[in-house]
């Protein structure tokens, strides 16, 4: 396995100016990173296939592999076809940049509160995957892979993103396997990358503090899970996911490919992701 990480874990120095995406890609390569996904966001410029050229080429003189890119998407709220024509333009871009591998979302779920009923994930997967066999043929046509992630609290438990990936049933389409996001849906991280490990295409790593849903809400720096307990980002290897044990998972299951140090926690991130980075590199060699 070969570590990369994440233009979102930089989001703290991005967000006050310390850093700007070519900035991101400076500090990558002097943490040692073998590679960079980027997280798609302001930064992009509308999707300008000219900054793309610019990122590649900058990630090229740093000797920086581009592992793979995440996008949003919901197919439930923005509609198939309008979910699916703006995907095509990431698409495009992704292309451009040179990325083997696109996460795009999928949908956070049904939301009109004047629905009662028909609003379960199967549901949902009847709905959305037309659309994610065609977005995944055009990408295909571009040279990358798409993914899913479990992600976003509705496509977020283990045997409904398994369930999402085997009823697309599409060539083209896997897992990106979050390590610690199994815990948004309040589920025990280490058995769901148990479940999930197969069909991992691209890794993540995250970890989380964990507090009880019975305690207080201990305030600033914590977000409720979908069933109300607490969690806030870790560096990754000083929170409860079971990193390690899921490294090893991995490893069982066959999976060589990149993991992604995924920082969102209160420390500075720059050390935050050189400490993840340092842990992260004991677990995959131990």
């Amino acid at each position: 396995m070969k570590i990369s990480v994440t233009s979102y874990s930089y989001s703290q120095y991005m967000k006050d100016g310390r850093l700007d995406i070519f900035g991101v890609i400076d500090k990558t390569a002097e943490l040692g990173f073998d590679g960079i996904e980027f997280s798609y966001g302001d930064w992009t410029n509308n999707f300008d296939l000219e900054l793309a050229k610019k990122i590649k080429e900058r990630c090229a003189e740093r000797g920086i592999e581009i592992v793979a890119c995440c996008s949003g998407a919901d197919f439930l709220m923005s509609g198939n076809e309008a979910a699916v024509a703006e995907l095509k333009r990431v698409i495009d871009y992704t292309a451009t940049l040179g990325a083997p591998y696109l996460r795009h979302d999928i949908t956070r779920g049904f939301v009109s509160s004047d629905r009662k009923y028909s609003i379960g994930y199967d549901d949902a997967i009847e709905i959305v995957t037309p659309a994610i066999r065609e977005v995944a043929d055009y990408a295909a046509s571009k040279g990358i892979v798409t993914m899913t992630e479990n992600h976003g609290f509705f496509s977020q438990d283990a045997l409904r993103v398994e369930k999402l990936i085997n009823t697309v049933a599409h060539p083209n389409f896997g897992a990106l396997v979050d390590l610690g996001n199994f815990m948004c849906a309040d589920e025990d991280p280490v058995k769901s990358v148990s479940i999930l490990a197969p069909y991992a295409l691209h890794v993540h790593a995250k970890d989380f503090y964990f507090k009880s849903g019975c305690d207080v809400d201990p305030g600033e720096g914590w977000f409720k899970t979908r069933a109300l307990n607490y969690l806030k980002g870790a560096v990754i290897g000083h929170g409860v996911c079971g990193i390690y044990q899921s490294i090893q998972i991995l490893k069982k299951a066959g999976y060589n490919g990149y993991v992604t140090v995924e920082f969102e926690g209160k420390e500075d991130c720059i050390d935050g992701i050189r400490i993840g980075k340092d842990n992260l590199k004991r677990f995959i060699g131990a």
